[in-house]
């Protein structure tokens, strides 16, 4: 039986018809804007990159530690089965609050593992998604195909997005349910938070280049928004992010913006050449901080 949220999902949705029911549990207004101004410049920050390993990843728990994650199939779009890790607390007995946590442009790699057992250890259950179909990237031309075939099918990437919701409360009876991003994730966060503008609980956008400003597409959510960027990021500029939070607050919507000094795109990816430990451990504070005043 679907929850009540879902049913007026359902009931004041647009349908689309393309994999079952799941099309219609968001909004259908919601674009991707062209891929070729945002994956440039995404090109443009990366294409000197490799995600290489750092000892800060070894800080995550370990599955047999404190958490523990697998992989789990949360859904099937065209006729083939959709993977994501999942992670949560060791012996826990009762339905946690559920995070949807969105991979950067690299995909679903072992930082991003890492990243969900952490925020699992936090006391949820950590659905990292799969936006990229089973595959991830080593080097930025890899990277670069990857995030343009998925953006290319943006209804593929809501479908994917309503699996997660669907799985998460359904099979893990998730009382709450936010979601999370890096990067290409960050924008994907926001795009979450406006595909479900009333079921969805948090959001959490880290340095998402696709920020939208426009009110008429703002005024519909009704969740509480964290955003992380940094000062020395082009897309989004601090003027774009200024220009966010204003129109969000213009709104009398619950919004919190740290813009931080000194950091670039992707400072809080321990493997990038961008990493920023001070920014991003103070950013990390205040996502737990976030997370535990709305999910708890």
């Amino acid at each position: 039986m679907l929850s009540m949220r879902l049913f007026l999902a359902l009931v004041l949705g647009t349908f689309l018809v393309v994999v079952g029911w799941q099309s219609n549990l968001f909004a259908t207004n919601v674009t991707l804007p062209p891929q070729d101004a945002y994956t440039d410049y995404m090109w443009e920050v990366h294409h000197d990159e490799r995600p290489t390993p750092t000892d800060i990843l070894t800080q995550a728990p370990d599955e047999d530690d404190t958490v523990t994650a697998e992989m789990v199939t949360y859904g099937t779009l065209e006729e083939k089965e959709i993977k994501g890790y999942l992670a949560s607390p060791m012996n826990n007995d009762r339905p946690l609050p559920a995070i949807i946590v969105i991979h950067e442009w690299w995909g679903l790699n072992d930082n991003i593992k890492a990243m969900t057992r952490k925020i699992a250890a936090e006391g949820y259950t950590a659905l990292a998604v799969d936006m990229y179909a089973g595959e991830s990237a080593e080097t930025p031309e890899k990277a670069m195909k990857l995030v343009t075939d998925a953006r290319n099918n943006s209804d593929r990437l809501k479908d994917n997005l309503a699996l997660a919701y669907q799985y998460l409360e359904e099979e893990e009876n998730a009382p709450k349910i936010a979601s999370i991003g890096w990067c290409f994730g960050g924008s994907l966060s926001l795009k979450t938070a406006l595909l479900f503008p009333e079921n969805l609980d948090a959001a959490v956008i880290y340095y998402g280049g696709d920020l939208e400003t426009d009110a008429e597409v703002l005024k519909s959510l009704e969740m509480p928004i964290l955003g992380i960027f940094g000062e020395l990021d082009d897309r989004p500029s601090p003027e774009t992010v200024k220009e966010f939070e204003m129109t969000l607050k213009s709104l009398d919507k619950e919004v919190e913006v740290y813009i931080y000094p000194n950091a670039d795109h992707a400072f809080a990816n321990p493997s990038g050449e961008r990493y920023n430990q001070v920014a991003a451990m103070d950013a990390w504070d205040k996502t737990v901080q976030f997370f535990s005043e709305h999910l708890k």
